[in-house]
């Protein structure tokens, strides 16, 4: 956890992607990758570890209006790119309770079915599969050991949990591990969630606004299979989409490998 877990106090999630096995033998690079929640609130400490850190790229996976309200706060030196995943904050991570409050109220059920549909959408829409095309343009840029691209959305868990699954796909690392790390969120954000939670209750939510306000600010094996299941009936199978969908040709996938897997 300790190697996995940056030791960001302004911000949340800040994960490292290095130290996975493949499939073929070989591990993924540590200071090559990062996945991360929000940067609005980095401190000037915070900053800087990610500068002697490496960090070359932040690549934003919010919506514009996620960017207006809480602009990123970029290191100095580093290159900004801001790559919308959804047209909007479908996730939802970026509202308030207060925001929440009406809609969660009645149905137990809102918050669970309204993530697997995010998670059908970010497979299917047209928009998305753009984003992580650029995604995977900016990765295939990234060439230099000592650089760094940190992607991130709101939460960290959504939007960047389905772009470290099809970047970590694509690296041939197997489907348990990739898990394990698309959960591992539930684990770094458990306080975080808590205090959502009894801000719900502070501000009069029922229990049926707490189960769903829990739903969409944790992440669920289930909302991964459900875009795995679209993956599955858009293309068979996730590395085909990776090629028929996201675009990436043998000679992409054989480079992101050089560039961010190496012999144990």
């Amino acid at each position: 956890m300790t190697q996995r877990l940056l030791p960001i106090t302004s911000g949340w999630n800040f994960r490292e992607l290095g130290g996975y096995p493949t499939k073929t033998g070989e591990t993924t690079k540590y200071h090559k990758i990062l996945r991360s929640g929000g940067l609005e609130k980095l401190n000037k400490t915070d900053q800087q570890y990610l500068i002697d850190y490496g960090l070359n790229i932040d690549m934003d996976f919010r919506s514009t209006e996620e960017r207006e309200d809480y602009p990123d706060v970029v290191p100095e030196g580093v290159r900004y790119i801001f790559n919308p995943v959804l047209a909007e904050d479908e996730t939802q991570n970026s509202k308030t309770a207060a925001q929440l409050k009406e809609q969660m109220r009645q149905d137990p059920q809102n918050g669970y079915a309204h993530m697997l549909q995010v998670y059908r959408d970010i497979v299917h829409q047209t928009h998305a599969q753009d984003a992580y095309k650029r995604f995977f343009d900016a990765l295939l840029t990234n060439e230099q050991d000592d650089q760094t691209l940190l992607f991130h959305c709101a939460a960290g868990k959504d939007r960047t949990g389905m772009g470290a699954y099809f970047f970590l796909s694509a690296l041939d690392v197997p489907e348990d591990v990739i898990l394990e790390d698309y959960l591992l969120t539930n684990t770094v954000t458990k306080e975080r969630l808590a205090d959502m939670v009894k801000a719900v209750r502070a501000d009069g939510g029922n229990e049926t606004m707490v189960k769903n306000i829990q739903s969409l600010y944790s992440v669920s094996a289930d909302y991964l299979a459900a875009a795995r299941h679209a993956i599955d009936n858009m293309s068979g199978s996730t590395p085909n989409y990776l090629k028929e969908v996201l675009s990436l040709s043998d000679d992409d996938l054989a480079d992101l490998k050089r560039i961010y897997t190496e012999k144990k």
